[in-house]
């Protein structure tokens, strides 16, 4: 989540080549940023507990994934048109330094949650 804050803030406060690159990385990072919120939130609160029709694992699961494969493509594109512009450069290195992570976040919580559950059966 730190990662994905500083690429953001570096995109933010750097002069723009391309407003369409740059705004897609914008938007993926701050939805990335707001449900990773708010899966704190539901974690913290215990909401999950109450509303048991949502699988939750798989919730989040699916929203690593597509939020990964969002930010890959982000980053891509930011790092093909920074033009060696420090601040977008740091930016893209972010979004794939963030890209990573949640990849090992993925991996981590679906080994948690569905290779333990279906261990303990």
């Amino acid at each position: 989540q730190i990662s994905l804050l500083i690429g953001f803030i570096s995109v933010n406060n750097s002069p723009w080549t391309d407003y369409s690159a740059y705004s897609f990385f914008q938007i993926v990072t701050l939805c990335d940023l707001v449900m990773i919120l708010f899966f704190y939130i539901m974690h913290i609160f215990r909401v999950y507990r109450k509303l048991t029709c949502v699988s939750w694992p798989l919730a989040e699961f699916l929203h690593y994934l597509i939020g990964t494969i969002l930010l890959l493509i982000g980053s891509i594109v930011a790092a093909a048109k920074s033009y060696n512009i420090t601040g977008l450069v740091a930016g893209a290195t972010f979004g794939f330094l963030a890209t990573i992570l949640c990849v090992i976040s993925m991996w981590s919580s679906y080994k948690v949650s569905c290779i333990t559950q279906s261990t303990s059966k």
